[in-house]
This record gives structure tokens, sequence and C-alpha cells, in this order.
């Protein structure tokens, strides 16, 4: 009976016709055949509400049944996750991961304690080291090849380690850096994870890994290890400095810290001072790794290394190391499947390549020595009043050092102070800018007096620059700078070669594949 009465209730209520409360008054929704003024001017107001609401109660039908369109997938997502769920079981297994080892490489260990230019103390460190090529008697035919950010010291194979090095072709008897001729000698940088000292490595001072306790670097801390590698070899004076990328920064640094010591220079797609552009994209890249939960401020060696943020960095890199007209010939606006529906996911043919480049790398470089060696290059100014402050930090640093107490602390020596305002930063006009600064920069097709008084040193150097036209990262006008602020010192011993794109496609990236003009270019020159 009493569930009989319950239908009969609920039939009843359903037939009733609905009641609205409006202006505190109920009204009838089918026996009304008017609306209260003040009703209608509240409709017309909450039009878009009352339109809403009803859409979101047909929306709450709805999904009682089907959705309008299906969700879409997410493959990227997925396999990110993947990824995570089998480093995090193989990290509780076998310990973190990865191994950033490249292969067998010579170390030196120096034992005398390194000063950086901006106040951190490397105790001791190690240089991982690999060499071709015989050293004559004097020991006058060294060439020290410095590598890119993220390269190792395995530029060529080796006797024990048959893997192909990242300038195997220009390397070799009778090559662009002939081994018939010359002893090269290749390092991984001090900051890096190939085996030389670097945030993954052990602090001495307390045998924990640095992690984000290292110090901040320098392009000169990188050369002055360098350097104290060639003093435990009984390198006196270099027969050449060479670099391309960070390595082209590099073998000019060289010669400026220790001119007498190097004999000449050859600097590719390189520059004297880091331009804006090269620090944004690298500052966006920072950004995304430091912005990865598992980064950790820098503390990630215990656990799962924070490789979603290293994988989107290596793609923000890889946009700046290659050239648009070359991804037009490559890629085009194909799409891995044009048959298939469109995704968020990687689904352009350079959408899929971005992935694969970012997915190979991030784990196999050390994401604490992207942030350090990065930064390091952003810091990267060969002018003289750069240079002079570096020399007063040093000279302070010193005095520093040599007065405190061998027991005192030195935490907090040269810890970042840097905090965010309050207001955001300001744009600050250089002085005798103009003061609108929408006005068009006027270009200047003269040397900057400060780089010419800067690299006044190598006046005497013969010395060969490189710059390819459809670089983007270190374009072509850095290298015309460097030759014209050579020439500005009075070196009447300059080569300069500019690479238009009817020649070279590849962007930053020709240095690595152009073995005919930039390989031959650097043969011609070396003799």
């Amino acid at each position: 009976m009493n569930s009989t009465r319950s239908m009969i209730a609920c039939a009843r209520t359903a037939s009733k016709p609905s009641k609205l409360v409006l202006g505190g008054k109920q009204w009838a929704g089918k026996t009304s055949t008017k609306t209260p003024a003040s009703s209608q001017i509240r409709n017309h107001q909450n039009g878009r509400r009352t339109f809403h609401a009803h859409g979101s109660r047909k929306s709450s039908l709805a999904g009682l049944s089907e959705a309008s369109n299906p969700a879409m997938a997410f493959p990227c997502l997925d396999a990110l996750e993947s990824k995570s769920a089998t480093l995090e079981a193989r990290s509780l297994s076998s310990g973190p991961e990865p191994s950033y080892t490249s292969g067998v490489t010579q170390n030196y260990h120096c034992h005398d304690s390194l000063l950086l230019d901006w106040g951190g103390v490397l105790p001791e460190f190690d240089i991982a080291y690999e060499t071709w090529g015989k050293m004559n008697a004097d020991k006058s035919n060294v060439i020290l090849l410095h590598t890119g950010l993220s390269a190792s010291s395995h530029a060529h194979s080796t006797k024990v380690n048959t893997k192909p090095g990242w300038w195997e072709k220009f390397i070799g008897p009778g090559g662009c850096l002939d081994t018939n001729k010359y002893h090269i000698i290749c390092t991984n940088v001090i900051g890096g994870c190939y085996g030389s000292t670097g945030p993954s490595s052990i602090d001495p001072a307390d045998g924990k890994r640095y992690a984000t306790r290292f110090p901040i670097l320098t392009m000169e801390d990188m050369v002055r290890a360098q350097f104290r590698l060639l003093d435990g070899l009984g390198v006196l004076k270099l027969y050449a400095s060479v670099g391309a990328s960070m390595g082209g920064m590099q073998s000019l640094a060289a010669g400026v810290l220790f001119p007498e010591r190097v004999g000449r220079i050859a600097s590719i797609s390189g520059c004297a001072r880091s331009h804006p552009y090269s620090i944004a994209m690298r500052h966006t890249q920072r950004q995304v790794l430091m912005m990865d939960p598992k980064w950790n401020r820098g503390f990630y060696y215990d656990g799962i290394p924070p490789h979603a943020g290293m994988k989107l960095a290596r793609e923000i890199a890889t946009v700046t190391y290659r050239s648009g007209p070359e991804w037009e010939q490559r890629f085009g606006r194909r799409r891995a499947d044009s048959n298939k529906q469109p995704a968020l996911c990687p689904d352009f043919l350079i959408e899929t390549y971005l992935d694969h480049a970012g997915e190979k790398f991030c784990l196999e470089y050390d994401p604490n020595s992207l942030l350090y060696v990065s930064k390091a290059m952003d810091l990267f100014d060969l002018g003289a009043e750069a240079q002079r402050a570096a020399s007063n930090r040093r000279s302070a640093n010193i005095e520093r050092l040599s007065s405190r107490n061998p027991d005192q602390s030195s935490a907090g020596q040269a810890s970042c102070t840097l905090t965010l305002p309050d207001s955001p930063y300001e744009e600050q006009p250089e002085e005798n800018a103009p003061n609108d600064l929408s006005e068009p920069v006027k270009q200047s097709f003269t040397p900057p007096r400060d780089l010419v008084l800067g690299l006044k040193g190598l006046r005497d150097h013969p010395a060969l620059v490189v710059g390819v036209g459809s670089d983007i990262l270190f374009p072509a006008w850095q290298q015309r700078e460097i030759a014209e602020t050579l020439r500005g010192t009075g070196n009447t011993n300059v080569t300069h070669v500019e690479l238009g794109e009817d020649v070279s496609l590849f962007g930053h990236d020709s240095f690595l594949l152009d073995l005919e003009h930039i390989g031959g270019s650097l043969k011609g020159f070396l003799g």
C-alpha cells in the first residue's frame, strides 16, 4: 500500500505546473499569462545568465547519455607518465637514473683549488679528456678543441671507445684536424657531466653531490681549468685554439686569458659576447626545466630526473639549431599521417622531429649541467669593462679567501642574493640612448670600442672566424663583429668566412655537418 501511494504522489507531483519564484512571489509556469514589469526587466538584464542556466541543465542531462564529441587521446602524455613510472621502478631497484658517461676517457685530477669568477671555489676538480695524433718532442703541435654546450670530450672515436664522435669526419689522418700533423686534445668542460667536475659530482667537503650548491661558472673559468690540464701535460703553448658554438666563445677566451700560450685562434659560429636573443632562448629552456616538479631545485639525483623539463628544453633548443628554409625543404606542412584526425600531441612532421630530438636527449645530459653551462654562455662578454669587473671581483675574492680562517665556513659567500622586486622590472635605456624607446634602433657598422679594447691582446694572433647566414642562434653579424673587432685592434691576419644560405641551410648546426666549407676553411687556416 505504501509503495502504491508513493507512486500516485509522484505522478501527481509531476502533473502539476511548475512554479517559479520571481520577486518573492510564486508564479505558476502554465497558468500565468503575465509577467510583472520588474521581472521582465530582471529577465532582460539576466538574459545571458538564464541562457547559460538552461544550457547547463541541458549539458547535465546530456551527460547522462552521451557527450557531443569523444574525448581527445593524448598518447604523448601517456608516454611521459609511462617513462616516469619506469624510471621510478628502476631507481628503486638499481639506483637513480641515468648515468651520463659517454665511454672511456682519460682523466686529469687537479688537487689545487680553482677560484671562479663569481666567487665560488672548487677545492679540487677533474677534467675528462681524449686525444688523437702524436705529440711531437717539443709539444708545439698541440691543438685544444673546445666543445659546444652539451658535447662530451668524445669528438672522434678511439681504440677504447669506438663509437663515432661528434666531429668524427673532421678529425683524422689528412683531415681538417690532421692527426698526421697535430696532437688534438678535447675536454669535457667543468660544469659538464661527462667525467669533468660538475653539479652531479661529489663535493669533497661533505661527500654529497654538489647539485645546486655548485657555484656559478663562466666561460673563462672553464678555460682556466683546461689550462690546468695543459700545465699537467707540460704543454707550454698551443699551436691553435679551435672551437665552434660555445667552443668558439672559449677559443677566443683562451687567447684573451693566455695570449702568450696560444698561437692561433679559430672561432666558428661563436661570438665575443652573448646577445639578447640567445640569452632569451636559453632562459626559456632553463625555465621549463626548473618548472618540472621533479627538478626539485636541483636535488633529484636520488630519484626521478626531470626528464619532461629536459625534453621541452631540448625541443626549444632544437628550434634554434636549424633554419626555417631547411625545415621547409625537409618537412614542409606535411603531417605524420594525413588520414588521421589532427591531434594536440605531435602531429606535423616538424612536431614529431622536435619530439624525437627532445626524447632522445632528455636522459643523455644532466639537467643541472644544462642550467650551469647555459648560464655561463649568457654571462660571456669579452669587452674591456666586463673583464675589468671580473678582475676586480677575483682580486677581492682572493683577498677574502686568503684572510679567512681555514675553519671558517664559506657558506653564503658566493650565494645568490637576487630577489624579485615589488613591481616589475622596467626597461632601462643605455646611456646616450633615445628617450623614445619606440624609435628605430640605429645600427652601428663599426666594432664597439669596449670590445676592441677587450680583444687587444689578440692583435698578433692569426685568426679564422666563420659564420653561417642561416644561423639564428649565433647570427652571422656576430662573427662579422669578431672579425671587424680583431681588425680594429690592428690585427692584419684575420680570415673571415661567411656561408650564405645558397651554400648552407643547416643553420647553427652547420659546424657539425658542413665538412666541405667549414672543414675546408679550417684545414686551410691551420696549414
